[in-house]
């Protein structure tokens, strides 16, 4: 049986990784050229920061606790949290396209 300290700890890291994976794959949405090099970044390289950031987070801080099983707790804080974070930028956010950026280009004198 899990906890109410445990499982707060899991969706904090749950939310964070979250966070982390939306501004990670909008990120690469914006600085790669091609549909395929923005997902085949996003996929192989978010969710190693994951991992780290789990280690950090559970390992270091204490948060989260023992789920019984190592894949639920991939699961819980790595690939749930990947997947929602990719659709929330896929979805939900505009795509990078269509939003204008003002001009910056000062005169630096």
């Amino acid at each position: 049986m899990v906890s109410v300290a445990s499982l707060v700890g899991f969706l904090v890291i749950a939310g964070l990784h979250t966070l982390i994976a939306t501004v990670a794959t909008r990120f690469f949405r914006v600085r790669m050229k091609t549909q395929w090099g923005s997902a085949i970044f996003a996929l192989l390289l978010t969710p190693l920061v994951l991992v780290v950031s789990t280690l950090f987070l559970s390992g270091m801080l204490g948060l989260g606790g023992n789920l019984g099983d190592r894949n639920t707790a991939l699961f819980v804080v790595v690939l749930l949290p990947l997947a929602l974070g990719y659709s929330i930028d896929l979805f939900w956010l505009p795509s990078p396209e269509e939003i204008d950026l003002p001009d910056t280009t000062r005169d630096r004198r």
